[in-house]
């Protein structure tokens, strides 16, 4: 329903989001040079090998022969960087755009790297949980995204940022509406059981492994629901342009 395309949350602790930009960066050149993605079709060698096949995982089902690359646990960090097309990727990253920079700003660089790979493991995890049996490879950003916007609600959630409604409309409205409406069409999903291509739980378990973590993994005085330490809700520093 909402597809975030600019926030106006300006950083408090940090000069520059590095490992935000570090991930968008690697995520693109993945899909884009190992993926093959910008000159056809995904490689399916790739996915099976480096995606998060739940049977493999838990041992009911192995690799044919040549495609194993790695130890199956270790997928669950691999997995997240793989796309299964533009549109996949382009969703993932449009999410982290708007709302990872401000997360790590809360948590510092190295804390916010930590965070983001914990969620992707915990969303893969809950996948393999949800349907063990499974021989379809999990792969995209999705997961450890989830675990991103649950933070930044947990951080931010008065904050207004511009979306596009329906894909087709701009409208400024507060981030809790935005991540309400994905959070809410993930429960739905799962509920109505009509789209089994997509890993809902692992959504799911990202997003409540964020949830969790940033209670943990902020700064020292980073206060949760845009609130300081005086109960007072916090307001955007002036003149913040909007990105």
């Amino acid at each position: 329903m909402f597809v975030p395309i600019a926030d106006a949350n300006p950083l408090e602790h940090v000069v520059r989001p590095y490992v935000t930009w570090a991930l968008l960066a690697l995520n693109v050149f993945v899909f884009v040079a190992l993926q093959h993605g910008a000159f056809g079709e995904v490689s399916e060698a790739g996915v099976l090998a480096y995606g998060a096949i739940p049977a493999v995982v838990t041992g009911e089902a192995v690799l044919p022969e040549g495609y194993e690359r790695l130890p199956a646990a270790l997928t669950l960090l691999t997995y997240m960087f793989l796309h299964g097309g533009w549109l996949h990727l382009i969703g993932n990253m449009a999410f982290l755009w708007v709302f990872a920079d401000n997360v790590e700003d809360a948590m510092g660089h190295v804390r916010f790297l930590a965070f983001y790979l914990l969620c992707g493991v915990v969303a893969g995890a809950a996948h393999i949980v949800a349907d063990p049996g499974s021989e379809v490879p999990l792969v995209g950003a999705s997961g450890a995204v989830a675990g991103v916007i649950a933070a930044y609600l947990m951080l931010h959630p008065n904050i207004r940022l511009w979306a596009l409604v329906f894909m087709k409309i701009p409208l400024r409205v507060p981030a809790v509406w935005v991540i309400g409406a994905w959070f809410a069409l993930q429960v739905w999903q799962i509920l109505a059981a009509d789209d089994q291509d997509t890993a809902w739980w692992a959504h799911i378990g990202g997003f409540v492994c964020g949830a969790l973590l940033v209670t943990v993994m902020r700064r020292p005085g980073v206060a949760l629901l845009d609130r300081d330490p005086s109960g007072v809700p916090s307001r955007p520093a002036p003149g913040k342009s909007e990105r």
